[in-house]
C-alpha cells in the first residue's frame, strides 16, 4: 500500500491535469504523479523534466528503454519495471528485457547498448567508478552530446525510480510485480505480464 496518498485527478490543478492528460490515462500511467500532486508546482517540473527527456530525446528508443529498465532492477522500482512504452515495444522484445539479467553476455545487444547498459548499472550502483577510463570508452561510442543525454536519462531514472520505491506504489501493478518493496521481495522485469502504455 502506498505510504503517502493518492490525490484524486478531479482535485488535481488544471495544468498537471492537461500535462500527464489525465482523462485518458490509466491509474498505472498516472504513478507516482498522483502523489506528487499534493506539491502540484514542485511536480510539474519534475514532470517536466521527465517529458524533456521523452520529447527532445535523439538516442535510439530501444537503447533508452534498455537503460531504464536495467535501472528500475537497480531500484526495485516495481512500476517502472511492469511497464513498456509503446515507441519502444516494437523494438525491445521480452527475450531483450530477459537478457538485461545478465548484460554483459547478452547477444541482442549491440556495443552501444551494452556500454549505455553498464553506465546504468555504475550510476545506480558505484558512480565514483565513472572514471576517466569510461568516459573514454564512451566517447568511442558516443557523441558528447549523447554523452550527456545518457547521464541525465541515468539521473532520471535513479532519482524517480527510488522516489517511487521509497513511495511503496504497488496496488495497481499486474501480479508478479506487486510485492511490498523491501530486502528479500526482489522482483526483475520478467516478473510478471508487463503492461505496454502511451
Amino acid at each position: 500500500m502506498s505510504r503517502i496518498s493518492f490525490v484524486p485527478t478531479s482535485e488535481w490543478s488544471e495544468e498537471l491535469r492537461t500535462f500527464v492528460a489525465a482523462d485518458s490515462a490509466t491509474e498505472l500511467e498516472l504513478g507516482i504523479t498522483r502523489m506528487l500532486a499534493h506539491s502540484p508546482e514542485l511536480a510539474m517540473g519534475l514532470l517536466g523534466f521527465g517529458g524533456a527527456m521523452v520529447t527532445k530525446r535523439t538516442l535510439p528508443e530501444r537503447l533508452i528503454e534498455l537503460l531504464r529498465l536495467r535501472v528500475a532492477f537497480h531500484n526495485q522500482c516495481r512500476s517502472c519495471m511492469a511497464i513498456r512504452y509503446r515507441a519502444a515495444n516494437a523494438d525491445v522484445s521480452e527475450d531483450d528485457v530477459c537478457s538485461l539479467e545478465q548484460p554483459h553476455e547478452a547477444e541482442s545487444l549491440n556495443d552501444r547498448e551494452r556500454l549505455a547498459v553498464e553506465l546504468g548499472d555504475r550510476f545506480a550502483c558505484d558512480h565514483l567508478s565513472i572514471d576517466g577510463a569510461f568516459f573514454e570508452q564512451l566517447k568511442a561510442l558516443f557523441s558528447e552530446a549523447e554523452i550527456v543525454e545518457l547521464l541525465m536519462h541515468c539521473a532520471l531514472y535513479v532519482g524517480v525510480g527510488r522516489l517511487a520505491a521509497v513511495l511503496d506504489m504497488t496496488e495497481d501493478l499486474p501480479e508478479g510485480f506487486n510485492l511490498p518493496f523491501g530486502h528479500g521481495n526482489h522482483v526483475t522485469p520478467t516478473s510478471g505480464d508487463p503492461v505496454v502504455v502511451r
